[in-house]
């Protein structure tokens, strides 16, 4: 028998696969009860609703990315690089299918779809995330690493909607090598011309 964590875990890793695979609609208590090996009524004690179970979902990545870009900023100082390993996460995670698709992404495109509660999960997340790209982008400049041609927080939201459209054209093709094809551009517009 697992203990509760871990049966909350695998539910919510279950319930990531199967939002990745279907959206938010793609999938109820019984697709998890099935994958996982538990009853419906143990995925109820642990999340009473659909909704508690995707806001955890989304809320759990969201602290998960942010560990991930502290630790990103600990290993690697130089903003043009920091760049390149976010978007070689993301490649290496799309090409061995660990993580084809930024679950807060493929959400949005469900937004008007999502109850309030998750909705606001993934704003914040882009939110974060375009955050951070903006404070990456503005030190590059400040070190004369990065050339902009619009302001930082402009040039962030195109680069992670530039990101997360690689990942859909990766999926739309069938070719997890698309990713890169689009993605790996974006860091030499950014690189300054000595």
């Amino acid at each position: 028998m697992s203990n509760p964590s871990s049966t909350a875990d695998n539910i919510l890793d279950c319930a990531q696969t199967l939002i990745v695979a279907g959206g938010y609609n793609g999938f109820s208590y019984a697709d998890i009860a099935d994958v996982v090996g538990i009853r419906k009524a143990s995925i109820h004690h642990h999340f009473p609703s659909k909704v508690d179970l995707v806001r955890t979902l989304v809320s759990r990545y969201r602290e998960e990315a942010e560990a991930g870009i502290v630790a990103l900023e600990r290993e690697i100082s130089d903003p043009v690089e920091q760049l390149r390993s976010y978007i070689g996460y993301w490649e290496k995670c799309i090409m061995d299918a660990s993580a084809p698709f930024c679950i807060c992404a493929l959400l949005a495109g469900e937004l008007p779809l999502l109850p309030d509660q998750v909705s606001m999960q993934v704003r914040a997340h882009f939110r974060s995330l375009a955050g951070w790209l903006t404070s990456v982008l503005e030190r590059g400049v400040a070190q004369g690493r990065i050339h902009l041609n619009a302001p930082a927080r402009v040039e962030a939201e195109t680069f992670m909607a530039t990101v997360h459209g690689a990942m859909l054209s990766a999926r739309a093709y069938g070719d997890p090598r698309m990713f890169a094809t689009i993605a790996t551009p974006l860091i030499e517009r950014y690189a300054a011309r000595h």
